[in-house]
C-alpha cells in the first residue's frame, strides 16, 4: 500500500484565442446578466450541491462558462458542437447560447477560481475527481504547508 501523500503538479500550455469583440459590447451580455438576476437567490455552488455538502466550498458565488467561454466562441466548429448541443450549428445563435443557461453553472469562488482548486486552473481529470474525493484539491502542501 502506498502512503497517502502531497504531490506538486504544475501544467503549462498555450491557449489560442481567437480574435473577440470586448464582452462588455457583446450583444447578449444582457443574457448573461438576466440569467443572474434570474437565478442568484436560488444558486448554489455545482460542487458543493453534486455532492450534498458545502463544506469545501469557500467565497462567494460566481457564474462560469461550463462548457464554451466567451472568449473562445468566435472559434468554435459549430459542426462539433452541434453533436452535443443540437441546434445551435447557426452561427448567428451561439453567442446567445454561450450567455445562456445552457453553458452557465453557478460556482463558489474556490472551485471556480481557487488556485489550485478552481476550474480555470486544475486539470479536468482532478477538478472532475474532487467531486467525490474531499480534500483532493489545495493550494499549498499539507506535509510541510508549503505554498505551492
Amino acid at each position: 500500500m502506498t502512503d497517502g501523500h502531497d504531490q506538486k503538479i504544475t501544467n503549462s500550455y498555450v491557449v489560442h484565442y481567437p480574435a473577440h469583440e470586448p464582452r462588455e459590447t457583446d450583444p447578449h451580455y444582457k443574457d448573461f446578466n438576466a440569467y443572474r438576476e434570474r437565478t442568484k437567490d436560488t444558486a448554489k455552488c455545482a460542487i458543493g450541491e453534486h455532492r450534498s455538502d458545502f463544506s469545501e466550498c469557500d467565497g462567494g458565488l460566481e457564474l462560469h462558462h461550463s462548457h464554451i467561454e466567451f472568449s473562445l466562441q468566435n472559434g468554435v466548429d459549430l459542426k462539433w458542437l452541434e453533436v452535443d448541443y443540437p441546434g445551435v450549428s447557426d452561427p448567428e445563435s451561439v453567442g446567445a447560447w454561450v450567455e445562456s443557461g445552457a453553458n452557465l453553472m453557478w460556482l463558489c469562488e474556490k472551485h471556480h477560481r481557487g488556485s489550485g482548486t478552481g476550474i480555470h486552473h486544475a486539470a479536468y481529470a482532478d477538478y472532475e475527481a474532487q467531486k467525490y474525493v474531499r480534500g483532493l484539491l489545495s493550494g499549498k502542501v499539507e506535509n510541510g504547508n508549503q505554498e505551492v
